[in-house]
């Protein structure tokens, strides 16, 4: 079974910071692409960053210098490290294997004083 299950949300305080993380099945390879998504109740999902087998990265404008994106091969897991988060940020987080067109269950992230 191919499977993507994310983890690592909840309440934090403006300011605060959170660390997603996404765990594959095996059957999902380690080394692909992985991306995490992000969408606010009203919202249209969106991009919020991507990182390739080489391990280059890409950024959304919003995510830029607050938020990493990281893998552990071995663990067949990759992460999302926020920073300095603001109500903007509050959404339900997504991690996505783009070329299987595979969704995980998303986790909330709530931001609020």
């Amino acid at each position: 079974q191919m499977q993507l299950v994310e983890s690592g949300g909840g309440l934090v305080e403006p300011g605060g910071s959170l660390r997603l993380s996404c765990t594959a099945s095996s059957r999902i390879a380690s080394s692909d692409y992985r991306a995490w998504y992000r969408q606010a109740p009203g919202k249209e999902r969106e991009l919020v960053a991507t990182i390739a087998p080489s391990g280059d990265t890409t950024y959304a404008d919003f995510a830029k210098g607050r938020f990493h994106i990281s893998r552990d091969f071995r663990k067949n897991a990759v992460y999302l490290q926020m920073n300095n988060l603001t109500a903007d940020d509050a959404a339900v987080y997504y991690c996505k294997a783009p070329r299987l067109g595979i969704w995980g269950q998303g986790t909330q992230v709530t931001v609020s004083s």
